[in-house]
């Protein structure tokens, strides 16, 4: 039986957390991660990305760019796509998690979600948004990008238009324990959204 079919057969739910550069979503995850740290239907993967570990935001695994194509090649990424110039990548560990009816997190890309939505029948979409002048300070304080980085990556969250029936949209302008807490509760009630 293949891994789809088995997970859905477990009823098991794959995460997809995104958002703009900015949103939030690497603190929103860690808070996620800490307060469920005792669930044993739930489990948070990590990304694999070409850029260095010490690079700040979300704990990775590091890859050369070729450490990464080889890997692609031989079938190690449930999901794999480029974007701002590194490569990102899902381990295929994902599939046999849900296969064994446990929940998996993931941190993914706007860009790709449609393709994984439909690969994975039993995905929810977590969309996490905030005001443009909140991603544009965020962006800033990282230090990651310079101006005309910082300018696109608005951009590109100004033009998204996602839309889809397994979409949940959460507001992160405020402290981090409020949407936190609100993360932890759609997580907890399998992604409807929390009253």
């Amino acid at each position: 039986m293949p891994i789809e079919q088995a997970a859905r057969r477990t009823g098991a739910r794959l995460y997809y957390v995104m958002g703009a550069s900015g949103a939030g979503k690497d603190s929103l995850l860690g808070y996620a991660r800490q307060r469920l740290a005792d669930r044993l239907h739930i489990v948070f993967a990590h990304r694999y990305i070409t850029r260095p570990s010490d690079s700040g935001g979300e704990n990775h695994v590091a890859l050369s760019m070729v450490e990464f194509e080889m890997r692609r090649r031989l079938g190690c990424f449930a999901l794999d796509w480029q974007a701002h110039g590194n490569g990102y990548g899902i381990g295929c560990e994902i599939d046999l998690w849900l296969s064994l009816g446990i929940d998996v997190v993931i941190n993914g890309s706007r860009g790709h979600f449609p393709q994984a939505a439909s690969r994975y029948a039993n995905l929810v979409g977590i969309l996490v948004e905030a005001a443009p002048a909140i991603l544009a300070e965020r962006l800033h304080l990282r230090g990651r990008e310079v101006g005309s980085e910082i300018g696109a990556r608005l951009q590109r969250a100004a033009n998204d238009e996602l839309d889809h029936h397994c979409l949940v949209r959460l507001r992160n302008d405020g402290p981090l324990q409020q949407a936190g807490e609100n993360l932890v509760r759609i997580l907890a009630v399998g992604g409807r959204k929390p009253p």
